[in-house]
């Protein structure tokens, strides 16, 4: 059997993944890229992650591409979703999900390195960014087509037509961006779209 570590990649369904944490021989993992750009939401008006087109897209659409032997190791979690620790935003009701995005306190607290402090003291200059200088930024970027890019968490941002994203420098965008309309003009240099990065995670069962 091979052995598999935290920090190590592994090959699944035609793509790389980064084992966040491994229980009782299931392993948490996300893309090691990000692989796709989607909006979080296809209407206007609040949302969270349980009433999200992204999570609908990622455990109908995205799940069902795989194939019945790649569907039969991931297995689904209860995933708990905080307010938004600034501003207060409803996280919503808990979802069983096989494939989902990761929230605040799973990139700041347990997977890209400890930065809870700055969480659980929020300095009150703190409206727009987690922290700029926090050191474990740099673990948290990511890239598209191999530039670098923002990615989506489920976490509501400062009201529940935003959500918290990692921006392109690995920080955390606190404000979030629209789940629906985002307007920004800066557009990924290859793609030409200003979406929110795809970087799904799931808890895979290893072989």
């Amino acid at each position: 059997m091979t052995k598999y570590s935290i920090g190590s990649q592994l090959s699944f369904s035609n793509y790389q993944w980064r084992i966040l944490d491994i229980k009782d021989q299931v392993a948490l993992v996300i893309s090691e890229d990000i692989i796709g750009q989607e909006v979080y939401n296809k209407e206007p008006g609040d949302v969270t992650w349980e009433t999200s087109a992204i999570r609908a897209y990622l455990n109908d659409e995205f799940y069902n591409r795989l194939t019945d032997a790649d569907r039969s190791r991931i297995k689904p979690v209860l995933n708990k979703n905080e307010d938004n620790p600034w501003y207060g935003s409803k996280g919503g009701e808990d979802t069983l999900d096989y494939i989902f995005l990761l929230s605040i306190e799973e990139v700041v607290c347990y997977y890209f390195g400890d930065s809870r402090y700055n969480l659980e003291n929020p300095s009150p200059k703190q409206r727009y960014w987690f922290q700029k200088k926090d050191q474990n930024n740099v673990k948290r970027r990511a890239s598209f087509q191999d530039k670098s890019w923002w990615w989506w968490l489920r976490s509501p941002g400062r009201d529940n037509r935003r959500a918290v994203y990692i921006h392109g420098d690995g920080n955390v965008g606190i404000q979030g961006n629209g789940t629906y309309n985002y307007s920004s003009t800066t557009l990924h240099p290859i793609s030409q779209s200003n979406k929110g990065g795809l970087r799904p995670a799931m808890w895979l069962k290893l072989e």
